[in-house]
């Protein structure tokens, strides 16, 4: 499969009044197909399974390059899957080569859950996604916390992920003064996904850094905690 066939599938899913909508939703200057999620995820499984694994990074490659909003997404669903054999290395380097790029929070969040597989499939990662978090450009700092969620979600995490987690929280940490909207929208993220897994750590860490946090982000962040 090419590029234009998987174009030509996606634009045989079109809507253009919804395009329309997308495009004024999502406020970034590129071509909109109007494509539903459910009927790019659709198409996206069965490339899946037809396709080998160089044929899909190929693709993925390819359809990111378009910046067709659906291509894009549907570039980040084909690497979305817990196990890549023989090797995951292709796709790590093709996710990370496009946080870059990365101008919405709907397309990064893509390709950041793309991402956390790879993360969680080797932790040492974490070294590469450290250095995101003193970027310049904001979108990648802000992936350095969507793409590391998979840590907030253990009940009872290993000495080695709980050191991942402290490690993260630290990130968070340097964020809390970063007046951008999106980075405090993401370290609210982080904290909320926390506190439903040890809300104890989620009360620590807003006591200790709450009080220079937005009220909105504080607020999200203590949203679900017990009590």
């Amino acid at each position: 499969m090419t590029r234009d066939d998987a174009l030509e599938q996606l634009r045989a899913k079109a809507d253009p009044a919804r395009a329309e909508q997308m495009a004024a939703y999502h406020k970034v200057d590129r071509p909109y197909l109007g494509v539903a999620n459910p009927d790019t995820d659709i198409l996206v499984r069965d490339w899946r399974q037809a396709l080998d694994l160089e044929t899909r990074l190929t693709l993925a490659r390819d359809l990111w390059q378009t910046n067709i909003f659906e291509a894009r997404v549907a570039a980040a669903k084909l690497l979305t899957q817990a196990r890549i054999k023989p090797s995951d290395a292709g796709a790590w380097h093709l996710i990370t080569s496009w946080v870059p790029e990365f101008d919405s929070w709907a397309i990064a969040d893509h390709a950041c859950m793309a991402g956390q597989r790879r993360l969680t499939a080797d932790p040492s990662r974490l070294d590469s996604v450290e250095g995101w978090t003193t970027s310049e450009h904001m979108w990648t700092r802000r992936a350095a916390l969507v793409i590391t969620l998979p840590w907030t979600k253990q009940n009872h995490p290993s000495a080695q992920e709980t050191a991942a987690r402290e490690r993260i929280l630290g990130w968070a940490a340097g964020y809390v003064t970063d007046p951008d909207w999106f980075i405090q929208k993401s370290v609210a993220w982080w904290l909320r996904e926390l506190s439903k897994h040890d809300p104890d750590r989620t009360r620590g860490f807003l006591a200790a850094h709450g009080d220079q946090m937005k009220p909105f982000a504080r607020k999200e962040a203590a949203r679900q905690l017990p009590g």
